[in-house]
């Protein structure tokens, strides 16, 4: 692979025949352009089938499946029952797609292509999946039709909108996608594109078979031709190659969920005899004693996350450990935010007869709009909750809360409420210059928790 670059194709549709003489030759080829995966798209069942067989052959394959417009006529319960199955069926399913609107050859009924169209939008809604769209001569029907069902995660693939529109997508959530078409000399409309657009929501693609770049049009398509997309994208954008196959890759884990690099030592990692769990970089406060707005580091452990792990992720960087004292979620972010993932990884160690310990930052019930600390009882044995301040302006000083008063409140009545659920409460406080940590004791003793001191700058 080349050095330094990793690009990843996020369309192709290398099934077809125009493959089967070179298909091991082709895979070296892209390996040699620096293509570290490709998403491989079905257009109706038969090929659906036929990218989720290659995913699960190739570790560099992945697969989105569903039913292209053209087939829309054609779309019964059945279809719509075979594509979900097959979503299910491999984790390496990333998306739902090749669906949407074909207004250019109407192959099928506009109609018939608009309610196959909401209907493959539920369904990943439903299975929590982002779709790949197909739009041609149809962007205010998709546009529409988008809004209406609440859509706000995909692609729309091989871009074919104005600079407005691609404001508006990704203004909705979606991210666009450039394919070899913008090395065309004419196609100056794409350039345009590219050049207003933020790159933090482009992706790159080949669509082939189809539309081959300069020097290869009017040939047959492949992987690795993808690298003279993302060259154009750079030359239009003032960018390396290495940045944006770096940042087009960083989007595509981030919508498809696919990394290529192996984060289980971010996720898992010792301290003494305790097993800490990092699932998450995002956080509810920004304190200005925490040692990630210089550092990802603890204690050797490089902590700064590719991309929030899955639970077949999180399960296989635990691994079989033994002798352990506890398994405790804590890593740069409030793994609370999670809560479904905290709760299904919680359920699986309590049963291996793993002790389970959280550190907080309280704020959990505000994020979630409810009291979650019943759903918390019977997993979690010890929660260690940073209460920090003795007053609610402290707390706001040092800990940047963006629920402004309600934020220290709520960490109080976290506290307080917490023993009725979970065997062991302690209340911590960092001995940040200026904190009355005395005064921090008596609250959380009055709050009903044990209190321990955490010294400043010291963190794990």
């Amino acid at each position: 692979m080349s050095n330094d670059i990793i690009l990843i194709d996020s369309h192709a549709h290398i099934y077809y025949r125009d493959y089967a003489d070179d298909f091991e030759e082709m895979l070296q080829r892209a390996t040699d352009a620096g293509v570290g995966a490709m998403v491989v798209v079905g257009t109706d069942l038969e090929s659906s089938r036929q990218s989720v067989e290659l995913a699960e052959k190739y570790p560099q394959i992945y697969a989105g499946v569903g039913v292209h417009p053209h087939d829309a006529g054609r779309v019964t319960d059945t279809c719509y029952d075979v594509i979900r199955e097959l979503a299910l069926a491999s984790p390496k399913v990333v998306a739902i797609g090749e669906i949407g609107l074909d207004f250019y050859r109407d192959r099928s009924p506009r109609d018939e292509q608009e309610r196959v169209f909401r209907g493959f939008l539920r369904m990943a809604r439903e299975l929590g999946k982002p779709v790949i769209i197909h739009d041609r001569d149809a962007h205010e029907r998709v546009l529409a039709i988008l809004r209406e069902e609440q859509a706000n995660r995909g692609v729309l693939h091989c871009f074919s909108g104005d600079s407005a529109m691609a404001a508006e997508v990704i203004g909705m959530g979606f991210h666009i996608s450039i394919p070899g078409t913008v090395t065309y000399p004419a196609n100056e409309a794409l350039r345009h594109v590219v050049a207003t657009t933020s790159i933090d929501r482009m992706l790159v693609e080949t669509d082939c078979p189809y539309l081959s770049p300069m020097p290869y049009r009017g040939k047959r398509n492949e992987p690795a031709y993808v690298r003279l997309a993302a060259e154009r994208v750079a030359e239009v954008k003032g960018l390396t190659l290495a940045d944006v196959a770096r940042i087009t890759t960083k989007n595509v884990r981030d919508l498809f969920g696919i990394r290529l690099w192996d984060q289980s030592f971010r996720i898992a990692y010792m301290i003494r005899n305790s097993l800490y769990l990092n699932i998450t970089n995002r956080c509810s406060n920004r304190c200005s004693f925490c040692a990630k707005f210089e550092d990802f580091t603890v204690k050797g452990h490089n902590l700064l996350l590719d991309g929030e792990p899955s639970f077949e992720e999180v399960m296989a960087a635990v691994g079989e450990p033994s002798g352990i004292a506890e398994v405790v979620f804590c890593g740069y972010g409030e793994s609370l935010i999670r809560l479904d993932l905290l709760k299904r990884v919680a359920t699986e160690l309590k049963r291996r007869g793993f002790r389970i310990r959280i550190n907080t930052d309280g704020q959990a019930n505000l994020v979630h709009g409810r009291t979650i600390l019943p759903e918390l009882a019977g997993l979690v044995d010890s929660v260690s909750v940073s209460l920090n301040a003795p007053d609610a302006a402290t707390y706001e000083r040092i800990c940047h809360t963006p629920f402004g008063e309600a934020g220290f409140e709520a960490v109080c009545t976290f506290i307080r409420e917490a023993k009725q659920y979970i065997p062991e409460v302690v209340a911590s406080a960092v001995t940040v210059p200026g904190v009355d940590i005395e005064a921090c004791r008596r609250l959380a003793g009055a709050l009903g928790a044990e209190f321990r001191v955490r010294e400043y700058a010291e963190v794990g």
